[in-house]
């Protein structure tokens, strides 16, 4: 039995498995979270490969994965490259997180001047919350009061402001674009790492290219609760396109994923464990067929309540000059996804102008497409 347990291309593994199990070998592509915490406390695991091969390991992976409420963080997610695929979404909605709250810190702190330590406690009491309860907000409540050891200044000021990344992200968005999916917000995280990657460019322009000087001098409290429904309704969006793209994964490579199962399993271990993952696992596992997890219920109602909250911060950190481009790309998705008529119709008549593209109309049926000599 060969166990890939690495960040390995799901396309690589669907190779792999078919060559290897060929020969008599077992094969496992088997997506690891958890980091160095994970390694010492047990990880989320998401194998894929043969059923067969899985249950080999059963015993093995159950009593090695994190434990939860509910049981080990383990499940058989499907066939070939279905493990490695589910962990590179995990990874891609990582990005989207962790974009989305380093928005929430940029205005935070630069539209509206909390210091270091007000950050901290900010972020410890939002990580108390049912809503933004998680790993990554606990550990970023933990980076705001580290004092550095040489300097005796807070560590995160003297961070070198471009991020690194490993491919994962980028896999996702460019399995997306093949499938068809919109996940902007993550779009919007990979496209931010490649941004902060011109530092020396970004210094340059920067005594170029002017822009507002205004900060934020409202109600404080009211600015902090804000940027934490904005936040929340982000997030919410963030793993509404990471679930819509499993699904359609899921379809169109036969990997028959359980979406409730494979919520539960990232409830403990993993980077992206939070609270609310109840609640994504209770609504696929109510409704299995579910189109968007933003028509949960729950969801819904709980986006719907905050969005006023969430559009008068975009609009603040535009006033401030601040980019926010996770936070934009979600709130866009949101407005695209629930209006029943876009602009689209003018690119149809553009394309079927100038390459005789065709395209359908409202008052035929669908799948009847028309050309017209537009200049006629």
């Amino acid at each position: 039995m060969i166990i890939d347990g690495g960040n390995s291309l799901y396309e690589d593994t669907e190779r792999r498995t078919k060559d290897l199990e060929a020969t008599g070998l077992g094969f496992m592509g088997m997506g690891v979270s958890g980091g160095e915490e994970g390694a010492l406390n047990g990880p989320s695991l998401m194998p894929g490969g043969t059923e067969a091969a899985y249950k080999e390991l059963e015993p093995i992976l159950t009593k090695i994965a994190a434990q939860v409420d509910d049981g080990p963080c383990v499940t058989y997610i499907g066939p070939g490259g279905a493990g490695h695929y589910v962990k590179m979404v995990h990874n891609g909605i990582e990005y989207g997180d962790m974009q989305l709250i380093a928005e929430a810190y940029d205005l935070l702190k630069n539209a509206f001047g909390l210091s270091n330590e007000e950050l901290h406690e900010v972020f410890a009491e939002w990580n108390t919350t049912d809503e933004l309860n998680s790993f990554l907000i606990e550990i970023t409540a933990d980076i705001f009061k580290y004092i550095d050891k040489e300097t005796n200044k807070h560590l995160i000021d003297l961070i070198l402001d471009c991020a690194g990344q490993k491919g994962t992200g980028r896999w996702t968005v460019v399995s997306s674009l093949e499938l068809g999916v919109p996940i902007p917000t993550m779009y919007a995280a990979v496209n931010a790492r490649v941004m902060s990657a011109y530092k020396d460019e970004r210094v340059a322009a920067s005594t170029q290219l002017t822009g507002p000087i205004s900060k934020y001098d409202g109600d404080g409290k009211a600015f902090v609760n804000k940027v934490r429904d904005a936040l929340y309704c982000s997030k919410m969006c963030s793993y509404a396109q990471g679930m819509a793209l499993l699904s359609k994964a899921s379809v169109e490579f036969k990997y028959n994923l359980n979406l409730s199962e494979t919520a539960r399993i990232w409830k403990g271990g993993c980077i992206i464990r939070a609270g609310f993952l109840d609640k994504i696992k209770s609504a696929f596992g109510e409704n299995p067929s579910l189109p968007n997890l933003l028509l949960a219920p729950e969801f819904k109602q709980s986006i719907l309540d905050r969005q006023v909250a969430w559009r008068e911060v975009l609009r603040e950190a535009n006033t401030v000059g601040i980019a926010v481009p996770a936070f934009s790309a979600s709130l866009d998705y949101f407005d695209s996804y629930r209006r029943d008529r876009l602009p689209q119709n003018l690119t149809q008549a553009q394309r079927d102008y100038f390459g005789a593209h065709t395209y359908e109309r409202l008052d035929q049926p669908r799948g009847v497409f028309t050309h017209t000599e537009w200049t006629v």
